[in-house]
């Protein structure tokens, strides 16, 4: 048999055997199980798997791992095969082909040698549906240079390049970021003609020149096809008006539908979807929603991305108008509210501080049969944080865990910050305690929460204290870490206290970048407001008297600090210290809210509900 192997190598790089089946268990940080290619010897119990011949068994569930590849199921088609290991079957050439189909749906391109070297092992002939595949899968990896090896090895063992098998490579090298070795390709085979192009191969290419941005080489692609005889179909259209959007130019992605309705060809969903998307993603709302209503006339449906993108933006923008229209079309084209929907008003809601509202919404979507989602049950938390309401953030953490729900560490911080900022620390801890025995791990906001916490309570030991319960958790204390902790002594009137901690927190920064071998000397506190204090702590300076102070003047008691909660879906913080009324909440400005209070004839419905009262509150 004519060696295929090409190399093979732990991911860490370190070659091994090629006779070794390595069965990788991470790959880019991502943690994966490992898995078996070939059963131990001495478990093999089929008969017909012992003298190698073909095997029913192997057979049956090798084609059930072929119909849950066709359904879209590459982890079942893996667990069938794991099951085939594990059962003491030797899998078939076909079994490890598909196996490898699948692993390339799951990215797990790790296991392509293995997979190759275990072939080999098993002195299997591969054929060329194997060697297809193969090729497949290092172009989807990007890894062009061994998916031309294989292409070579697949002639050396004298099986014929098709059509297929270029369109394969023309993609690899167009996620490679190389769509000029496409083209080379696309010129090979019409000059071979053993393999002619076919609609396919001129739309790999398109969508090579595509990704690169290079939309003018795509048009000339076009060109080429028609000239070849060749119409441009609905995906050759879709891909360059995807890349009209992904350039921020909508507008001819729009104009683009023009082009196909002159080649007789009518926009799919995925075309209006594409411009309406592109139209939100420049801010351009009305045009977005004024092309929505022209997908009407055009026979396509917008899907719910569309919808949740629109109701989004218009909230963003306070357009209570716009977020009205968006509902009301969503009924007319029979598109149902998600939990997306219903929680982005809810969010909107609670950043103006009206929970009854938020709690409308809420109670609306589970008896519209919608179930919220952790991130739902989390909009609800911060909002009653933010109204200083701890005892219901906390009711609607019960009840999201008796729903079988599993809370994330933010909504577990959320309501952490919640009692805290009512100097109930017990109830914080309690929370806390629930949290560790739910399997839940504290991050360095938490730990923080808690520091900032027995702050407010004047207990700074207990702040500090908290430093101890993060080693044991494996969290390293961060420069914000110890400011509060400083903050907590300075609360309680002990200067002496924050100058310790201010200089354990600077000498502890130098011992992390200095070498074991090095000494340091740990600075007299007493010292410490004759120098410059990290730049953190650049506002907070020990005055000659013994007073903290911050460097602006202000006297002690005047420096409050304030605890922050984050979104489980956004990576800003805002402030929960302080109530929050409808004036502070919004950006709008601060005069008196006018509420969207539209009626409409006959029975309430989800649609009616979200766009009467539930949508926002307006500000003139």
């Amino acid at each position: 048999m004519t060696n295929f192997y090409v190399m093979l190598k732990h991911p860490g790089g370190a070659s091994v055997s090629k006779r070794e089946a390595i069965q990788p268990i991470s790959t880019k940080g991502q943690k994966f199980h490992a898995i078996r290619l070939y059963p131990d010897p001495d478990s093999i119990c089929c008969a017909s798997c012992v003298k190698r011949t073909s095997c029913k068994i192997v057979r049956t569930k090798t084609k059930l791992m072929n119909i849950l590849l066709e359904k879209g199921k590459a982890e079942d088609a893996q667990s069938i095969f794991e099951q085939l290991i594990e059962d003491g079957h030797v899998p078939s050439l076909i079994s490890y082909t598909t196996l490898l189909a699948a692993l390339t749906i799951l990215k797990r391109f790790e296991f392509i040698h293995p997979i190759i070297a275990q072939v080999e092992k098993n002195e299997m002939k591969p054929d060329s549906v194997f060697f297809n595949a193969v090729i497949n899968a290092f172009a989807e990896s990007g890894n062009m240079e061994e998916a031309m090896k294989a292409l070579q090895k697949m002639k050396e063992n004298g099986h014929r390049i098709s059509t297929s098998t270029y369109n394969t490579l023309m993609k690899g090298f167009g996620i490679a970021g190389q769509p000029e070795e496409s083209m080379k390709l696309l010129e090979q085979m019409l000059i071979i003609g053993s393999a002619r192009p076919n609609l396919r191969s001129y739309n790999v290419l398109v969508r090579a020149w595509c990704s690169t941005g290079n939309i003018a080489q795509a048009w000339n692609v076009v060109q080429k096809m028609m000239a070849s005889g060749l119409k441009p179909d609905t995906v050759t259209y879709n891909t360059l008006a995807t890349a009209y959007v992904q350039n921020g130019n909508t507008k001819l992605a729009e104009e683009i539908i023009l082009e196909m309705q002159r080649s007789n060809l009518q926009p799919n969903e995925r075309t209006c979807c594409i411009v309406a998307s592109g139209y939100c993603r420049e801010g351009k709302l009305r045009d977005a929603l004024r092309f929505v209503h022209k997908m009407k006339g055009l026979g396509a449906r917008p899907n719910l991305v569309v919808f949740n993108s629109l109701i989004k933006g218009f909230l963003d923008t306070t357009d209570r108008e716009g977020v009205d229209e968006v509902l009301k079309l969503m009924e007319e084209f029979g598109v149902k509210p998600d939990v997306i929907t219903c929680s982005t008003i809810m969010n909107a809601w609670s950043a103006a501080g009206f929970m009854d509202k938020c709690q409308e919404i809420f109670d609306h979507m589970v008896k519209s049969g919608i179930k919220p989602d952790a991130h739902a049950y989390s909009i609800l938390a911060k909002g009653y944080t933010r109204a200083k309401k701890p005892e219901k953030a906390e009711e609607l953490l019960n009840h999201m865990i008796n729903m079988g729900l599993h809370p994330n560490v933010v909504m577990f911080t959320t309501i952490i910050n919640g009692w805290c900022s009512q100097g109930k620390m017990e109830c914080a801890n309690k929370i806390f305690e629930t949290m560790c025995e739910y399997g839940v791990s504290p991050n360095l906001k938490t730990f923080e929460t808690l520091i900032w916490g027995y702050g407010e309570a004047k207990q700074p030991w207990k702040s500090e204290e908290m430093l101890q319960m993060m080693e044991e958790f494996g969290i390293q204390p961060e420069e914000s870490t110890y400011t509060l902790i400083a903050e907590a002594w300075q609360a309680a009137g002990v200067a002496k206290e924050v100058g310790r901690v201010l200089v354990s927190a600077r000498n502890r920064s130098r011992s992390d970048q200095i070498n074991d071998s090095e000494e340091f000397t740990v600075e007299n506190p007493e010292n410490i407001h004759q120098k410059q204090l990290p730049n953190s702590y650049s506002d907070i300076l020990l005055t000659p008297n013994g007073i903290v102070g911050d460097s602006k003047g202000f006297g002690p008691g005047t420096m409050k600090s304030s605890m922050v909660v984050r979104d489980a879906s956004d990576s800003s913080w805002s402030t929960a210290a302080k109530p929050i009324n409808a004036a502070q909440a919004c950006r709008f400005g601060t005069r008196l809210p006018i509420i969207c209070q539209k009626r409409s004839h006959g029975q309430l419905g989800l649609y009616s509900h979200l766009a009467l009262s539930c949508t926002l509150v307006f500000f003139n």
